[in-house]
């Protein structure tokens, strides 16, 4: 594993995840250093086995490469496998979730540490602040507006993080498609099509991932960004107390 690549977030309400090493779980506790990783995956787990099959894969693959899962706190959908993946392979497992949406995406037993937060910004910028990347598996509404929002990020330089596609059997060419020709007629600056890693297989995703290097100029200092994201989480905590 590369020396900086130590999270991932993930993309899709119930699906996102956060991934973190087991020297960032240490580092909390008082130890070495580490981060997290992410993906999404929307409350359904498809039609097809093919998506099913790449959830468990894409945990296993997460566990092996000593990667543990901060993700949207659901127990449904392809995040759902994901999270249980990683939890039966000895990986720490980290929900974050609003409250409100408790009743609806968790059901059954959940794995691992629950922790409720306010509302969805409040769960999506706790998770970008702990990673170090992002993966979306296939997914829905929910998944394109997560993905969408951090390539912005990435665009604006609030962050230079890669976002991993997991292009489950072609899954995610139509939009590879509309990238490649925004592009082309110049409403995506060549340099930021790099902000945007796929692949085909949980193994090359994560390998691509850690091998990324950041080409595109942002505009936004990212410490001014983490230093309002930590004013407007303080300003929540007498909300999610509530």
């Amino acid at each position: 594993m590369s020396g900086w690549f130590r999270s991932v977030t993930g993309l899709g309400y119930p699906s996102s995840v956060l991934l973190e090493t087991r020297e960032n779980q240490l580092e909390k506790a008082g130890g070495g250093g580490g981060g997290g990783g992410g993906t999404g995956g929307e409350r359904s787990t498809g039609k097809r086995d093919c998506y099913r099959d790449a959830a468990l894969e894409l945990g296993k693959e997460l566990v092996s490469r000593r990667l543990n899962l901060v993700y949207g706190g659901g127990s449904v959908g392809l995040m759902g496998l994901v999270s249980q993946a990683v939890h039966q392979g000895g990986g720490h497992v980290l929900g974050i979730i609003p409250k409100t949406l408790m009743c609806k995406e968790i059901t059954g037993e959940t794995v691992g540490e629950v922790r409720p937060v306010a509302d969805m910004h409040q769960r999506k910028a706790e998770m970008a602040r702990h990673s170090d990347c992002f993966i979306a598996l296939p997914g829905g509404y929910g998944t394109l507006e997560e993905l969408l929002e951090v390539f912005t990020w990435a665009q604006l330089g609030i962050h230079d993080k890669p976002v991993g596609l997991l292009n489950v059997d072609g899954y995610y060419n139509y939009l590879l498609t509309f990238i490649d020709k925004a592009v082309d007629d110049g409403f995506i600056n060549p340099s930021q099509r790099h902000i945007i890693v796929s692949a085909p297989t949980a193994n090359e995703l994560v390998q691509k991932l850690e091998e990324y290097v950041p080409v595109h100029d942002g505009i936004v200092a990212k410490a001014k960004w983490e230093i309002e994201q930590v004013e407007f989480n303080a300003s929540l905590q007498a909300e999610i107390a509530r």
